[in-house]
């Protein structure tokens, strides 16, 4: 049976955790994600991994505190989380925020699903190369934004057909992600209305894989062809500069 994206969300709806009218405008714009999803896997010649759409806002801040101030706190509207089972085997899925879905413009949905993508290309290289024992954090909400898009396969190497695509990227996580107009429409009518949220502490959101995990994650020889493939174009343009 195909994995539902929408499964939590209708859950949410049916036990009255989000109204009814939220619940449509996230069913009416999801194609939105899917349109995102079909492009992303056009560009990259990839699969998409599997994602779903999650009906709690994520409140990021710099430490545990619990007094978070307007200025110190960010939104993760979507996460790429390996998910270590009890067999200790991995499943890498995408987590996708309503508010995203329901506030987002096309670009900006489009953007932060293609970001997502190149953390997941960015993971399965380094559980390839059995480099990921716990990921890098900083108690500083920028700091933690600019380490965040420092260091995956550019966006000019994974999408080289689509332009457009890259754009949307390019002006969205110029140093890590900004949308303005995203942002105050999520503070207004998602988390000042109460609608379901979560703060999670920078310092608490940290990546850690056991080597006996890594070890079990079969990944797909084309795969990891084309992560090669991305990598080495990488590689080879900065040799061209030297």
């Amino acid at each position: 049976m195909p994995f539902d994206p929408l499964i939590k969300v209708r859950h949410a709806k049916e036990q009255g955790i989000i109204p009814s009218e939220i619940y449509k405008v996230i069913v009416d714009r999801f194609h939105i994600v899917e349109m995102g999803i079909q492009r992303i896997e056009r560009a990259s010649g990839l699969r998409y991994p599997y994602y779903y759409i999650d009906p709690t806002l994520i409140i990021a801040a710099p430490s545990s505190s619990a007094d978070i101030q307007y200025a110190q706190f960010g939104f993760l509207y979507a996460q790429t989380i390996p998910v270590v089972k009890k067999n200790n085997e991995i499943d890498i899925v995408v987590q996708v925020t309503a508010p995203l879905v329901v506030y987002g413009l096309l670009g900006t949905i489009h953007a932060i699903l293609a970001h997502e993508f190149m953390h997941y290309l960015e993971l399965l290289s380094r559980i390839i190369k059995m480099e990921v024992v716990s990921d890098e954090i900083s108690a500083s909400l920028f700091e933690n934004r600019y380490l965040d898009s420092g260091r995956l396969i550019e966006a000019r190497f994974v999408f080289r057909s689509d332009s457009v695509l890259r754009d949307h990227i390019t002006r969205k996580f110029p140093e890590g992600f900004k949308d303005t107009r995203l942002e105050e429409k999520t503070i207004k009518y998602w988390m000042n209305k109460g609608l379901p949220s979560i703060s999670v502490s920078l310092d608490s959101n940290v990546t850690k894989i056991p080597v006996e995990a890594m070890a079990k994650l079969n990944v797909d020889q084309g795969v990891r062809d084309k992560i090669f493939e991305f990598e080495s174009a990488a590689i080879q343009e900065l040799k061209n500069k030297k």
